[in-house]
């Protein structure tokens, strides 16, 4: 199952994503938000951007790996943050590389600010599609 990654010359250079990302054959999987809960439901890194980046980034690698899937097979990718601001980007990028084992989610993506998510204490949420063979 091929999945092509396409920046065109046409568009502004895409820094952290990729713009287009082609997926052919195989099955789709889609991922529902995850936040920063552990196994026992407990909220991780009250407060802490970066703490709750690196759980819900180790919740979506969970979440691949029960369908036999890994970030390279991720296609899409939203990235939901309550009190977003440029510091909270170096705490994304930090949380989702330590959360992913060390990889980085390279995909077509979207970082959203919101006000709030579903819990108050919540604030991160990351969903994705995968396609897998």
């Amino acid at each position: 199952m091929p999945i092509e990654y396409i920046n065109p010359s046409t568009l502004p250079e895409a820094q952290g994503y990729i713009h287009i990302v082609k997926a052919s054959g195989g099955t789709t999987v889609y991922i529902a938000g995850q936040g920063a809960y552990d196994v026992d439901g407990k909220l991780v890194g009250r407060d802490d951007h970066y703490a709750q980046f690196k759980q819900a980034f180790s919740n979506l690698r969970n979440a691949l790996a029960a369908v036999g899937a890994g970030p390279k097979q991720v296609v899409k990718a939203t990235f939901y943050v309550v009190n977003s601001t440029e510091a909270v980007l170096g705490d994304f990028i930090r949380g989702m590389k330590d959360g992913m084992d060390g990889e980085f989610l390279l995909t077509a993506s979207t970082f959203i600010g919101v006000e709030r998510l579903a819990f108050d204490e919540m604030l991160v949420e990351v969903d994705a599609i995968a396609v897998i063979d």
